[in-house]
């Protein structure tokens, strides 16, 4: 009797266990905000990091007044420079790092302060 009882509850975990796991394949995956925007989160956010720490070691730029963001490979620069010149560089600076596809610098202005 026992051995039965240990069969059944066997049988009945295993049973429980593939319902469980059908139930969830018909649920869809949650995904993160970031996730959302952007295709590449993981790679974007590499970007932003690699460009942001390049403003920032150049002498000629303000890197501390330049806010980075990435989605899907293409760099937005937002801020102010105190020059066309530092605009122009920066652009450069964030074109030269791997996996960026554009940069779009058209949110950082020049300004006197």
């Amino acid at each position: 009797m026992r051995k039965n009882v240990s069969i059944l509850a066997a049988a009945l975990a295993a049973f429980m266990f593939s319902g469980a796991a059908l139930a969830n394949e018909d649920k869809p995956e949650k995904k993160t905000a970031a996730e959302a925007e952007s295709a590449q989160p993981v790679g974007d956010t590499w970007i932003t990091t690699k460009v942001k720490s390049s403003l920032l070691a150049d002498n000629d730029v303000s890197g501390t007044k330049i806010e980075v963001d990435t989605v899907n490979g293409v760099v937005f620069l937002t801020g102010t420079a105190s020059s066309q010149a530092q605009i122009d560089k920066a652009k450069r600076i964030a074109a030269a790092v791997e996996g960026v596809s554009k940069v779009d610098a058209s949110k950082l202005v020049v300004s006197a302060n």
